[in-house]
């Protein structure tokens, strides 16, 4: 059974997820940190329950999702997996930065891509890929379906949606990855969104207003 910690990042208030099980392997998604406080604050998790991370894996692009990958990796000695239609995205990072006051020296660097229906194994868990574009153009959500839980970067939100007016957005697509890809996972499953707190797709079908016909 997975646990997932949730950590709250940068000037963002971005939630990075610390995932693990039983066997103590991780997996870090969307690592956020930009101060030195917020690097300390994972590694002082990882190291306090001795977890061993496997991954990074981002559920999108966006500045405030990316601060942490060159310094995790170097830290943990793992990969970075992404979408492959984020890259732009992801390479475009030191302007996008700026344009919301942050400085970063350089884009990161992926090392793996990721494409819809991927599975990722660690310890003794799986996650699937989906490919749910529309707040970016490689936006993904990771789905732990046994556990029935869902991590929907900033594609849904509890009680909203992700913003389409940036790099690769488009509000049409947005909805449709929702409703053809998110809503037919079960009333049940528990998203854990980029921002905000937790929420479950039965309580956005009926509260979300960006979701009623």
């Amino acid at each position: 059974m997975i646990q997932v910690k949730t950590l709250i990042l940068n000037p963002f208030q971005e939630n990075t997820y610390i995932i693990y099980d039983q066997t103590g392997e991780a997996i870090i998604i969307d690592p956020g940190c930009y101060s030195k406080s917020d690097f300390d604050e994972v590694k002082w998790f990882v190291d306090s329950n001795e977890l061993t991370v496997k991954h990074l894996i981002l559920t999108h692009g966006h500045i405030d999702h990316i601060l942490g990958i060159d310094s995790l990796r170097d830290l943990y000695q793992v990969k970075c997996l992404a979408h492959a239609d984020d890259l732009p995205l992801i390479e475009n990072s030191p302007v996008h930065g700026l344009m919301f006051g942050i400085s970063i020296d350089k884009a990161p660097t992926i090392d793996e891509l990721l494409k819809d229906g991927d599975k990722i194994s660690f310890g003794k868990s799986t996650l699937e890929i989906i490919h749910t574009p529309g707040h970016s153009k490689g936006g993904i959500c990771i789905l732990f379906r046994d556990e029935k839980k869902l991590f929907t970067g900033d594609t849904l939100f509890n009680g909203s949606i992700g913003r389409t007016d940036l790099m690769g957005g488009n509000y049409e697509t947005l909805i449709d990855s929702i409703v053809h890809k998110i809503i037919p996972l079960g009333d049940d499953m528990a998203v854990y969104p980029g921002h905000g707190s937790p929420t479950t797709i039965g309580f956005e079908k009926k509260n979300n207003s960006f979701l009623q016909k």
